[in-house]
C-alpha cells in the first residue's frame, strides 16, 4: 500500500511559501486549507493564494475547501490547476454533482466528514470519489489533538473500499504526529495530513521520512 504524506502549509512561514515548499519537496502533496469564516471560524487563503502556490510548488496541491457552497467554489480551484479537490459533505449540495464536475476539470474529487458525521449515506456513493478525508480533529485550527473515536468510521470506510476494489485514497486531517499516524494507519487510512509535525522541527524532510517511515510500518495490521 501506498502511504502519502501531505504537508499542511497552516503549519508553515506564510511570509515564505516559496521556500516552505521547497523544504518539503520530498513529501507526496501539499495540503491547502482554504477556510472562509462561515463553515468555519477561521479565515486562511483564497483562489488567489492557490494559483500562485501552483506556479511556484514543486508538489502537487491537495486542496481542502473548509468553505460554504463548494458547489459553486471547488470547480474554480480544478481548474487552478490542483490536483485533488476536496469539500465537505456537510456543505454540498450536490455532491455526487460537484464531484463529477471536478473529475471533468481533471482533478481528484476529495469528500471530507467532519468528526460527528456518519459514513453510511456516502459508503454506496464511494466510486464517485478518488479520496475520502476522515476529519480526525474539528475542522477550522491546526494543533489540535487527535480524535481516536473517529477510527471506527475510518475502518468502516476502509472495509468498504476494500471490499469494493475501489482505488479510493483515504486521508486523515488532525493532530497527526508520529505518535498517532500509526494508529489510523491500522484503520485503514494511507494518506495524512500533517501540520506541525513536519514543519515545526529544523529539517522538514526527516520530519516526512519518519512518518512516512511510522505509518508504513502499521499499514500491514488493516486486512
Amino acid at each position: 500500500m501506498t502511504t502519502r504524506i501531505n504537508p499542511s502549509i497552516l503549519a508553515a512561514d506564510f511570509a515564505n511559501l516559496e521556500h516552505e515548499l521547497g523544504r518539503i519537496a520530498s513529501a507526496d502533496l501539499v495540503h491547502v486549507d482554504i477556510m472562509d469564516n462561515h463553515f468555519v471560524p477561521n479565515l486562511t487563503f483564497g483562489l488567489p493564494m492557490v494559483e500562485r502556490l501552483q506556479q511556484v510548488s514543486p508538489i502537487p496541491l491537495d486542496v481542502h475547501l473548509m468553505i460554504d457552497d463548494p458547489d459553486r467554489w471547488a470547480p474554480g480551484y480544478a481548474e487552478a490547476g490542483a490536483a485533488s479537490v476536496t469539500f465537505h459533505a456537510e456543505a454540498a449540495g450536490e455532491p455526487v454533482s460537484l464531484a463529477r464536475r471536478l473529475r471533468e476539470i481533471g482533478a481528484r474529487a476529495g469528500i471530507a466528514l467532519k468528526p460527528g458525521t456518519d459514513a453510511t449515506p456516502f459508503l454506496d456513493l464511494l466510486p464517485e470519489f478518488d479520496q475520502v478525508l476522515i476529519m480526525t480533529v474539528e475542522p477550522g485550527f491546526g494543533g489540535q489533538s487527535f480524535i481516536p473515536e473517529t477510527m471506527p468510521k475510518l475502518r468502516r470506510v476502509a472495509d468498504a473500499v476494500r471490499n469494493a476494489g475501489l482505488d479510493v485514497w483515504l486521508q486523515v486531517d488532525g493532530g497527526i504526529t508520529a505518535d498517532t499516524i500509526g494508529i489510523a494507519a491500522e484503520a485503514g487510512a494511507n494518506t495524512f495530513v500533517a501540520g506541525s509535525a513536519v514543519f515545526g522541527g529544523e529539517v522538514p524532510a526527516e520530519r516526512i521520512a519518519s512518518l512516512r517511515d511510522a505509518a508504513s510500518a502499521h499499514t500491514h495490521a488493516h486486512r
